[in-house]
C-alpha cells in the first residue's frame, strides 16, 4: 500500500494530441486510476475501504500527459499538463527524453510517419543516457496488412491474427507505415530492459465524435438525401474499433509491458461497410442506403485519400495477444451492436442536440409566424397540424403504391392502409378534423422520426388541451420503466425544452384579422364568426383547472410569457431577440463546405454588383455635372456675347454725336494740314502742322 502511496505518475508524450484518437488517449490516461474498476465486486469494495485510509493526492491519475498541437485552439484541454506547439526538433527531443512513454499516432496524418521515425530514432540513440526504462508505442493501422494474401487459401474467411504478423503486406499507399513499424519493432530489440517498443496497428477507429465514418453520421444527421451512399459493393469487411477500446489497449501495454511487441487492437465485430452504413442510416437517417460506384468515393470533398484507402478495406481479423491483456472493453462487439451508445457520444461530443420549441396562444396571436422564425434560425422541423396531416397521407399513399411492387412488405402495407382509412374517416366525421387520439398518434409518430430526433422541432399551437399533452408526452413502456413522476409517465425524446406562451388583448387579435388580406382570412379560416368562437374557446380553455401550461409546469418546464403589444417591426425583432436569447445558441453543424462557398460567392458577387452600381452612379453623376457645366458654360458664353453686343451698340450711339463733330469742325482743316505737310515735307512735321492749323483755325479768337 505505501509503495503505491510513492509511486509517482508516468510521463507520457502523444503526438497532434488536438486530433480525434490522440485527443481520446489523452483523456483516458490523464483520468486513468490503476486498479478502478466499472463493476464493484467484493474484492473491489475492499479496496475502496483501504484506500479510503489512503490520502486524497496518493489517489490522483497514474499519468501526466503532454504532447504536440497542431494549432492553438480556444478550447480549454485540461488532460493535457504541457502543451508544444510548432517545436522544432532539437527542442523537442529533450521533452522526448524526460518523458517516461512516448506515444505516435500515425493513423491519420501521413506526415507524422517520419517524424515518428526520427523520434524513435533519436530515443534509441540516446538510450545510454536515459535516467530510467522508457517506451515506445507506435500506433499503426490495419492498411499495413491490406494487402495480405489468406492465410488458408481453402477457407478465405478465416481472419488474419497478430500471431502472424509477419506475412502483412501493406497497402501500396502504405508502404511507409510498414516499414516504420518495422523499424520500431528493430530498435527496441537492442536493449528492451532499458528501451522497449510496440506496434500496434489499429482498426478503424469510431466512437467520440467519428473521424473516418463521419461523412455517413453527418449525412444521415443532416436528412437532405433519400439514401446514405455505400461506396462499392459493400461486402467488404471492415476490421474497426472504439476510441476508448484503444485507449484502454494503450494503458494496458503501458502498465503490463507484454512479451508480444506487435499487437492487433481490433474488436469482435467483424462487421461489413454496408451493415455499417444500413445501422448509421436506420439511427440517424432514413434507414435506407443506395450503392454507389467506388470511383464516385473520390468526388467526396468530406473524405481524405488516407479515409477513402481505409473505408474500402477488406480484412477479417482477430487479435490474439488482446485476449491475454485485461481490456475493459466498451464495444467489443463492434459498432453495429452498440450503435446507441455510439450515436449518442456523437450527439455529445458535436454539440448536435436537438432543440425542441413548443409555441402556443390564441389564434392570430402570431403563432406559426414566430414558429417559422425559429425553424429559421435554428434549423429546426415546422410542426403545423395542417402540414403533418397532408405529410401523413401522402407517405401512406407512396407506402402502397411501393407495396404492390414487393411481397415482402405485405404488413406495412396492410398497416398503412389501415392508418390511411382511419385518417380519411376521421376526417369525413369531423368536416376535415382529425379525433384528438388520431391527431395525437400522427403528430407522436412525426416528432418521433429521425428528422426531429436530430434537430428539433417548433410545434405550432399544440397540444390545444391537458389530455391532447398528456396523451402526447406519454413514454412508450420501456421508457415509462425509469422515467415516471407522480402524475404521468413521459418521453423525454420529444418532450419541449421550450415552451413560449404569446398572448395579446381581444381587441388587438380582432384589429389583426380586420386588416388581414382576404387570401389569408380564408387560408386560416378566420371568418368572423369563426374566428370569434375559436377565441371564446381558447380563453375557456385557459381558465380550466388542468391546462396544456399547468402539464409543462408540473414537468418543471417553466414557460416563457410573451405579450404582444403590436405589430410594428420592431416590436417583432425584439420578441424575436429575446426569444434567441432564451433557447440559447443553436446545435448544429451551422453552415456545410459547400454552403460557405455559395455564401462568399453570393458576397462577391453582391460586392461586385454594389461596386458596379456605384460606378455606375459616380459615371452617372460626372455625366451630369459634366453636362451641367457644360450648359452653365453656354449660358455664361451667350450672356458674354450678348453684354458684348449691348456695349458695341451704346458705344455706337455714343459715338455718333463726337463723329459728326470731328467730320464738321475738325477733319476738314485737319485734313488739308496734313496734305499741306506733305507738300512741303517740313524738318519738324508736328510743329508744322501745329502752326498750320493754328493760322488757318476758322475759328476767331
Amino acid at each position: 500500500m505505501m509503495e503505491k502511496i510513492k509511486q509517482s505518475p508516468k510521463r507520457v508524450f502523444i503526438n497532434n494530441i488536438d486530433c480525434y484518437a490522440s485527443k481520446c488517449i489523452a483523456k483516458f490516461l490523464s483520468e486513468y486510476v490503476v486498479g478502478a474498476l466499472p463493476e464493484p465486486d467484493e474484492e473491489a469494495e475492499e479496496e475502496a475501504e483501504e484506500e479510503k485510509m489512503i490520502p486524497n493526492q496518493s489517489r490522483t491519475p497514474d499519468f501526466q500527459v503532454v504532447g504536440t498541437v497542431s494549432e492553438i485552439l480556444v478550447e480549454d484541454r485540461p488532460y493535457v499538463l504541457e502543451e508544444y506547439l510548432h517545436m522544432g526538433r532539437d527542442e523537442l527531443l529533450p521533452k522526448l527524453l524526460n518523458c517516461d512513454v512516448v506515444i505516435y499516432n500515425i493513423t491519420q496524418h501521413t506526415d507524422q510517419v517520419e517524424e515518428a521515425l526520427w523520434a524513435v530514432s533519436a530515443l534509441h540513440n540516446e538510450i545510454n543516457s536515459f535516467s530510467g526504462p522508457k517506451m515506445f508505442i507506435l500506433i499503426s493501422t490495419v492498411m499495413t496488412w491490406a494487402c495480405s494474401k489468406s492465410i488458408d487459401p481453402h477457407d478465405p474467411e478465416l481472419p488474419f491474427t497478430d500471431e502472424v504478423f509477419w506475412q502483412r503486406k501493406a497497402h501500396p499507399n502504405f508502404s511507409q507505415h510498414i516499414d516504420l513499424e518495422k523499424t520500431v519493432a528493430k530498435l527496441g530489440k537492442t536493449n528492451r530492459k532499458l528501451f522497449s517498443t510496440y506496434v500496434v496497428a489499429s482498426g478503424l477507429q469510431y466512437g467520440m465524435g467519428e473521424q473516418i465514418f463521419h461523412y455517413f453520421f453527418k449525412t444521415s444527421w443532416l436528412g437532405q438525401e433519400q439514401a446514405i451512399p455505400v461506396f462499392g459493393d459493400g461486402i467488404n469487411v471492415v476490421p474497426t474499433i472504439h476510441n476508448k477500446d484503444l485507449a484502454s489497449v494503450i494503458q494496458n501495454v503501458i502498465e503490463h509491458s507484454p512479451k508480444p511487441y506487435y499487437l492487433l487492437a481490433v474488436d469482435s465485430s467483424n462487421n461489413t461497410m454496408e451493415d455499417i452504413v444500413k445501422t448509421v442510416a436506420s439511427a440517424l437517417g432514413p434507414g435506407k442506403i443506395q450503392k454507389k460506384h467506388f470511383e464516385e468515393v473520390f468526388l467526396t470533398r468530406d473524405l481524405s485519400a488516407m479515409e477513402i484507402d481505409s473505408l474500402l478495406v477488406n480484412l477479417r481479423m482477430e487479435s490474439v495477444y488482446l485476449k491475454e491483456l485485461s481490456i475493459n472493453w466498451l464495444c467489443e462487439s463492434g459498432l453495429v451492436e452498440n450503435i446507441e451508445l455510439v450515436v449518442e457520444e456523437y450527439r455529445q461530443t458535436r454539440g448536435l442536440l436537438p432543440i425542441r420549441v413548443c409555441v402556443l396562444g390564441p389564434p392570430a396571436v402570431g403563432k406559426s409566424t414566430v414558429s417559422k422564425e425559429i425553424c429559421k434560425h435554428y434549423k429546426l422541423h415546422h410542426i403545423s397540424l395542417k402540414e403533418i396531416i397532408s405529410e401523413t397521407i401522402t407517405q401512406l399513399d407512396n407506402t402502397l403504391k411501393n407495396a404492390d411492387a414487393d411481397a415482402e412488405h405485405e404488413d406495412s402495407a396492410a398497416d398503412a392502409q389501415e392508418l390511411l382509412n382511419s385518417i380519411k374517416d376521421s376526417m369525413e366525421k369531423h368536416g376535415g378534423l382529425l379525433d384528438d387520439s388520431l391527431l395525437v398518434k400522427v403528430v407522436k409518430y412525426k416528432l418521433m422520426s429521425n428528422p426531429c430526433r436530430n434537430q428539433g422541432f417548433v410545434l405550432d399551437g399544440f397540444p390545444k388541451t391537458y389530455e391532447q399533452a398528456k396523451e402526447l408526452f406519454s413514454a412508450e413502456e420501456h421508457e415509462s420503466e425509469d422515467e415516471t413522476s407522480h402524475f404521468s409517465s413521459f418521453s423525454k425524446k420529444i418532450l419541449p425544452e421550450f415552451v413560449l406562451c404569446l398572448d395579446a388583448s381581444d381587441t388587438l387579435l380582432k384589429d389583426r384579422v380586420m386588416n388581414l388580406p382576404e387570401r389569408l382570412v380564408q387560408l386560416h379560416n378566420y371568418e368572423q364568426e369563426h374566428f370569434q368562437q375559436r377565441l371564446a374557446r381558447y380563453r375557456k380553455t385557459n381558465m380550466e383547472d388542468e391546462t396544456v401550461v399547468n402539464y409543462f409546469d408540473q414537468l418543471d418546464i417553466n414557460p416563457l410569457y410573451l405579450e404582444i403589444t403590436s405589430s410594428d417591426e420592431p416590436d417583432c425583432l425584439l420578441l424575436m431577440q429575446k426569444i434567441f436569447d432564451t433557447v440559447g445558441k443553436p446545435r448544429n453543424y451551422g453552415l456545410s463546405t459547400q454552403e460557405i462557398e455559395e455564401e462568399e460567392r453570393r458576397k462577391a458577387e453582391e460586392e461586385m454588383r454594389r461596386e458596379g452600381q456605384v460606378k455606375a452612379e459616380e459615371e452617372q453623376r460626372e455625366a451630369e455635372e459634366a453636362r451641367q457645366r457644360a450648359a452653365r458654360w453656354e449660358e455664361w458664353t451667350k450672356g458674354l456675347e450678348k453684354e458684348r453686343q449691348q456695349e458695341e451698340e451704346l458705344l455706337e450711339v455714343q459715338s455718333v454725336p463726337m463723329r459728326n463733330y470731328l467730320m464738321k469742325h475738325v477733319m476738314p482743316i485737319l485734313t488739308r494740314g496734313l496734305m499741306e505737310c506733305c507738300k512741303v515735307r517740313p524738318q519738324d512735321p508736328v510743329d508744322f502742322l501745329a502752326e498750320y492749323l493754328f493760322k488757318n483755325n476758322p475759328v476767331e479768337y
